[in-house]
C-alpha cells in the first residue's frame, strides 16, 4: 500500500480544527500556465475549458512544472446506522464485501484506476465489522455510525477524528510523491446521509436533493425522503453550522472525505471529486475551511444534488452536467502542454455516474 500505515489519530479538538488556515492557489502560477498555452500553435483558448483546468491544477500544485504521473484514489469505507430505517435495498454486509473486493483490486473503480496507472487505496474508517481486511488501511473511528433518527450519528470527537484521518492520509500521499488524488467512498446508506447534509447546508427541502440511490422503489424513495425531512426538522439543521450538520446526520466516509478535501488544500494536491457524496463532503469542507478554488473541474452528473453541490462549492451555476459527460475524463498528452511539462494520459477518472 502506497500510503503510510502509521497511526494518525491525534488529539485534535473541534476548535483546533476550525483554526486551520488554507493558503489559496497561486495566481501567478495560474497565469504562467495559461500564458504557456497561448504560446502553442493553436487558436487562442482552442483547448476550451481544459486550459482553465490545467491552469487551476498548476495553481494548486504551486508550479507550472505539472507532473501527475503518480496518482491515487482514496476510498473511504464506512457503514451508516440510518439503514435501520429502510432507506436502502441492501444491508450493511455489502459494505464489507465490496471493501474486500477493493482489497483484491477486483471492483470497478480498481479496474478503471488500473487502466490509467492510478493506485486505489481503500480505507476502513468505519465498517461495521471487527474483521481485519488485508489490503485495506485500518483507520476505523467506530464500527458504523448511529441512526440519526434516534441520535446524532457521531460525537464531536469521532467527527474530528474522521476529518483528521482524511487530512493526514493526504499528507501521507504527498510525502509519497502523489501529484493528484481522486475521492472514493463505499457505504450502504450514504446517499441518505449525503442528501441530509446537502439539504441542510443548501437550505432546501429533502425532496429536492434526495433520490433513489441504488434503485429504490417509489415506496422506498418516499420513505427515504421522509427520513431526511424528519432529521432536518428535528435537529433544525437548516440553521446549523457545517460541523454540526456533519456530526448530526453525516457519515464517517463523508467526514473522511471532508478531511481529504481540506488536506488537498493544505498540502497543495488537486482533489478530483467523484460524484455527489464527495461533493457533499467538499461542501462541508468549503463551509468549514473556505477551499472553493482547490478542486479541478470534474464530473458533475448525478442528479439535482450533484448540481447544487457543485455550484455551491465552485461558484459555477451550470447545474448537474447534462451534456457534459465527455468531461468525465481528459486525454492529455505531453505534446499538448509541452514535453518539459509532464502530464499523464487520462488523469481524470471516469465518474461512476451515481445518481443520488
Amino acid at each position: 500500500m502506497e500510503c503510510s500505515e502509521k497511526p494518525i489519530f491525534h488529539n485534535y479538538t473541534g476548535q483546533e480544527l476550525a483554526q486551520i488556515r488554507i493558503t489559496a492557489p497561486e495566481e501567478a502560477v495560474r497565469s504562467l500556465v495559461k500564458k504557456h498555452w497561448d504560446t502553442l500553435a493553436k487558436p487562442l483558448d482552442g483547448m476550451g475549458s481544459f486550459e482553465t483546468i490545467t491552469a487551476q491544477i498548476g495553481a494548486i500544485l504551486g508550479t507550472e512544472q505539472i507532473d501527475l504521473r503518480k496518482k491515487g484514489v482514496l476510498i473511504f469505507c464506512a457503514d451508516n446506522g440510518i439503514v435501520e430505517e429502510g432507506v436502502s435495498q441492501t444491508g450493511q454486509e455489502v459494505t464489507l464485501a465490496v471493501a474486500k473486493s477493493m482489497a483484491r483490486k477486483g471492483s470497478s473503480v480498481c479496474k478503471m484506476a488500473q487502466s490509467i496507472g492510478a493506485e486505489t487505496i481503500p480505507v476502513d474508517i468505519g465498517i461495521n465489522s471487527e474483521e481485519s481486511i488485508p489490503g485495506v488501511l485500518d483507520r476505523k473511528v467506530r464500527p458504523g455510525t448511529r441512526n440519526f433518527l434516534k441520535e446524532p450519528t457521531m460525537t464531536e470527537e469521532e467527527t474530528v477524528r474522521a476529518i483528521v484521518t482524511g487530512i493526514e492520509l493526504v499528507q501521507d500521499c504527498k510525502e509519497k510523491g502523489y501529484g493528484l488524488l481522486a475521492t472514493g467512498e463505499m457505504g450502504i446508506g450514504n446517499t441518505t446521509t449525503s442528501s441530509a447534509v446537502t439539504a441542510a447546508l443548501l437550505q432546501c427541502e429533502a425532496e429536492e436533493v434526495t433520490g433513489r440511490g441504488a434503485g429504490l422503489t417509489d415506496q422506498g424513495l418516499t420513505r427515504k425522503q421522509q427520513v431526511v425531512r424528519t432529521a432536518l426538522e428535528t435537529y433544525d439543521l437548516w440553521h446549523a453550522d457545517a460541523f454540526t450538520v456533519l456530526q448530526t446526520v453525516g457519515g464517517l466516509d463523508i467526514a473522511g472525505l471532508t478531511g481529504m478535501c481540506i488536506g488537498g488544500a493544505l498540502w497543495h494536491i488537486p482533489i478530483v471529486l467523484d460524484g455527489v457524496i464527495s461533493m457533499a463532503a467538499a461542501l462541508v469542507a468549503e463551509r468549514r475551511a473556505g477551499i472553493s478554488d482547490s478542486f479541478p473541474s470534474g464530473e458533475r452528473t448525478g442528479g439535482s444534488e450533484a448540481g447544487r453541490c457543485f455550484a455551491a462549492v465552485s461558484g459555477d451555476p451550470r447545474g448537474n452536467g447534462t451534456g457534459r459527460r465527455n468531461r468525465s475524463r481528459y486525454d492529455v498528452h505531453t505534446a499538448g502542454y509541452g514535453n518539459e511539462h509532464l502530464w499523464t494520459e487520462r488523469y481524470l477518472l471516469r465518474n461512476r455516474s451515481r445518481t443520488i
